[in-house]
């Protein structure tokens, strides 16, 4: 069985933390570009087209940056 290291949790919760922090940056700026704001269009016009395409960008945005990080 292998020894537990400390530093491991330590180097796995910044990488996490450091992946949230890029991908909300990453939508803030996708919704800072866009035309109008991005969550208004979904909740109160329910727009579900624009829906699924977020949904689509945040996968993809994700896979960028868990790839980068790592």
């Amino acid at each position: 069985m292998t020894e537990f290291h400390f530093i491991t949790l330590v180097n796995a919760a910044v990488f996490a933390a450091l992946g949230i922090l890029i991908f909300c940056i990453a939508f803030a700026i996708t919704d800072w570009l866009t035309p109008y704001k991005l969550w208004e269009e979904i909740v109160e016009h329910k727009n579900i087209a624009l829906a699924i395409m977020v949904g689509a960008m945040s996968i993809g945005m994700s896979i960028i940056i868990a790839s980068a990080i790592h």
